[in-house]
């Protein structure tokens, strides 16, 4: 905590060292805060935003219905969405303090809560994101080795039969992963991984249509629905205790494949000055991203579980609910990989940012780190390279100690769902709009805030229940 407070009173010092450094041009190139002139638009910014919603979290969506059941699964993916597109709408309002047009940017979530709120709650949501971003990362690196792994076993289980076990390791898959993610990390900002993005949200809508094929074929072969109204029965392997453990880590996985709310603020920085305003480009992007998601979200979750009812698996590419066409299996995990190396990106940049402008300010004179050679979209300095790929290489040694994906997926959701989704944008509108405390409105935001409070709780008792069972029969470095 004192590293925060030790660093607030040269709060504005860092907000003008940008990571972007070296790209200033003359006044006609920069916008209205002396940074580079920003080029994003409603597009780029509803691609940020599938590329970061849409990620690995649909693949267990139908495992989640299958605790729920055809009424609550539903009804949870409705609800999710609204409140999430709901609270967006507020933190997008929050990127300029003050007027919508001119107001003082916020470039981070914490900015933004610096601006807004100040004092404590700039510690605890600088904790609970940054945390959450490096968990993300480590959830990303567990997925794509598990698709790639899944590609490997696909190709076996179609020469040698389904009765053979077809192990291998994800370890080198993860370590391949990492090697990719060094090099990619070395791009400096936001700004320039658009088309990473663009590529990354095309690879998304490629495997969540084939699972969403698979399924219905899936279903039509079955010559039906299958499923019940309340989801797995408990009896047949599942005690009356994991049904309940099982429904509230459902919560958390649903909560985790909405969640974007963390990286919106510096999805926002990248769209050009007004008019129209940021905050109104933002707001319809969510707009169009949310409700896309949702709708993929509803087919993928609702026809998996429709294709295989209580058995669903919690990763439906990767757990072998489908054996055939072998082939077609292979490209949608092979887009998923793409798409997490992305989205990988997408949720790293911001921890990217803040360490290297706080290391910015603090050595301004260092050649160590402000000096770059610049190759394509690749800007390289020895601090960003050191740093960088440090980052990216404990992540997936973490990775190797953790590959039990589906619980780790619940339990991030779970934790970070709240505060940063819900609490924090409803606290700075609140502040920023000035609603009257007592009002209709501000009981309608408080009654909204501790509903969803009730939520993450539950949801992340659920997933680290599943998480102690996980670790019962577990070796490290064995997945």
């Amino acid at each position: 905590m004192a590293v925060h407070s030790g660093v607030n009173k040269h709060a504005v010092a860092p907000m003008e060292v940008s990571v972007e450094a070296g790209n200033a041009g003359d006044a006609a190139w920069l916008d209205d805060d002396g940074r580079p002139r920003r080029t994003g638009t409603f597009w780029t910014a509803s691609s940020h935003i599938i590329t970061a919603v849409i990620g690995s979290g649909v693949l267990s969506l139908a495992w989640a219905i299958a605790q729920l059941g055809w009424v609550a699964g539903p009804a949870a993916m409705l609800l999710f969405a609204f409140v999430t597109y709901y609270t967006a709408t507020l933190l997008a309002e929050c990127y300029r303090t003050g007027d919508p047009e001119t107001g003082k940017r916020n470039y981070t979530y914490m900015d933004a809560v610096r601006s807004n709120l100040g004092g404590a709650n700039v510690v605890f949501c600088g904790v609970i994101q940054y945390a959450n971003l490096v968990g993300v990362a480590i959830g990303y690196t567990i997925a794509s080795s598990i698709s790639m792994k899944a590609i490997r076993r696909a190709g076996c289980f179609h020469t040698h039969g389904h009765a053979d076990p077809c192990k291998s390791s994800s370890t080198p898959y993860m370590i391949l992963f990492g090697v990719v993610q060094i090099l990619f990390s070395q791009i400096p900002d936001f700004d320039q991984i658009w088309w990473l993005s663009i590529v990354a949200a095309v690879m998304s809508f490629t495997y969540s249509s084939i699972g969403l094929s698979l399924g219905i074929a899936q279903t039509i072969s079955n010559g039906g629905f299958m499923g019940s109204l309340t989801g797995i029965s408990i009896g047949a392997g599942v005690t009356s205790t994991q049904k309940i453990w099982h429904t509230l880590q459902a919560f958390g996985d649903i909560a985790f494949a909405y969640s974007f709310s963390n990286i919106l603020i510096e999805i926002q920085d990248t769209i050009k000055a007004p008019p129209p305003s940021e905050s109104k480009v933002m707001q319809k992007a969510t707009r169009l991203s949310v409700a896309t998601t949702t709708i993929f979200y509803m087919l993928c979750g609702c026809m998996g579980y429709a294709a295989f009812g209580d058995a669903a698996p919690d990763n439906l590419l990767t757990g072998f609910g489908f054996y055939e066409p072998f082939w077609l299996l292979d490209v949608a995990n092979v887009a998923i990989v793409v798409h997490l190396v992305g989205a990988y990106q997408v949720f790293c940049q911001p921890i990217f940012a803040f360490v290297e402008r706080r290391a910015a300010a603090a050595w301004p004179d260092s050649a160590f780190i402000a000096r770059e050679l610049r190759v394509g979209p690749f800007a390289l300095s020895v601090f960003r390279l050191t740093w960088r790929s440090a980052f990216v290489c404990v992540t997936t040694v973490v990775a190797m100690l953790l590959p039990f994906f589906g619980n780790v997926v619940g339990f991030l959701g779970a934790v970070s769902f709240w505060p940063l989704t819900v609490y924090f944008p409803v606290e700075m509108y609140i502040k920023q709009r000035r609603v009257a405390r007592g009002s209709t409105k501000w009981i309608c935001l408080q009654t909204l805030s501790i509903s969803c409070l009730l939520v993450s709780i539950a949801a992340a008792a659920g997933s680290i229940a599943d998480v102690i069972d996980a670790l019962k029969v577990y070796r490290p470095f064995s997945g």
